[in-house]
């Protein structure tokens, strides 16, 4: 039974789903996305992602097609529609179909899609247990990360790095400070302290980021916005990433190097488990 998809204002099965070839979001990467997972049945942090969906608009210049509360109604029919209980829900919103021009076109209509991936079990990942390998890269992505753009090659190729070199993902490193992962966060523990680099047009304002900063905070533990090195890192007694798919998501290796005995360290399994449970106990 194939999944159904919601385009433009229709539930269709996805071999349905239609979008134009004259689409910027397929032409120019001139769209915004954004991923919220589901645990339980339920959406996490919808209002997160909402929040900073209409910033990224903005910052384009586009306006989204729907509101928030029929956003909302969107995603949830979705993951019914679909039996999501484990799994994420991707929201894509585009300039819209116009002849191929730089210029932004005058009155086209945005397109809007937004489908399911189911996941079993994707709050019990096996990587989570044993912590996973990192290498860095170079940055070479556009200066704007702050906005989150459908543009993600450079970050695929990273990943596509990291497995050649029998890693699991790769951290980004610009003026010798790493910047985030390719889909996530970065962050290194040193005795009681987090620390991960500070906001600005470098990163991406992660949700899950700015949720686990303010638990670690409730937690009496200390917090750190600034950036840090590669050697640095290495030196930490830990490391993890955050995002919306992996939650709070151990580091135990960075360019070969093995963080404390190599396994995950007591602070990230700690603040995954915090997240975790707040996050279930908040899902709408």
């Amino acid at each position: 039974m194939s999944r159904i998809v919601y385009v433009n204002g229709e539930y269709v099965p996805e071999e349905e789903a239609k979008v134009s070839v004259f689409d910027r979001g397929f032409l120019f990467a001139d769209g915004v996305y954004e991923v919220t997972s589901v645990l339980g049945g339920k959406l996490i942090d919808f209002a997160g992602h909402a929040a900073r969906l209409h910033r990224s608009l903005g910052e384009l210049d586009m306006q989204s097609p729907v509101t928030d509360d029929d956003l909302l109604t969107v995603h949830r029919t979705l993951v019914e529609k679909n039996g999501i209980e484990d799994g994420l829900v991707y929201l894509q919103i585009t300039r819209g179909a116009a002849d191929r021009d730089f210029a932004y076109p005058e009155g086209a209509a945005p397109t809007i899609v937004l489908f399911t991936q189911s996941k079993p079990g994707l709050a019990d990942s096996p990587a989570a247990a044993k912590g996973i390998k990192v290498i860095s890269i170079p940055d070479r992505r556009w200066g704007r990360r702050d906005i989150k753009t459908v543009q993600l090659l450079y970050p695929s190729m990273g990943k596509m790095m990291a497995k050649a070199a029998g890693a699991d993902d790769a951290w980004m490193v610009e003026d010798g400070q790493v910047t985030e992962g390719t889909s996530n966060n970065a962050y290194i523990v040193k005795g009681n302290t987090i620390v991960t680099r500070h906001l600005g047009e470098e990163i991406l304002h992660g949700i899950t980021r700015a949720a686990v900063l303010r638990m670690a905070r409730e937690a009496q533990m200390k917090v750190e916005e600034r950036a840090f090195t590669v050697e640095e890192a290495q030196g930490a007694d830990e490391a993890f990433i955050t995002s919306a798919s992996s939650f709070v998501m151990p580091v135990v290796e960075i360019d070969g190097a093995p963080l404390g005995d190599g396994t995950p360290g007591p602070v990230a399994r700690r603040m995954r488990e915090i997240y975790l449970d707040e996050s279930r106990a908040a899902a709408v």
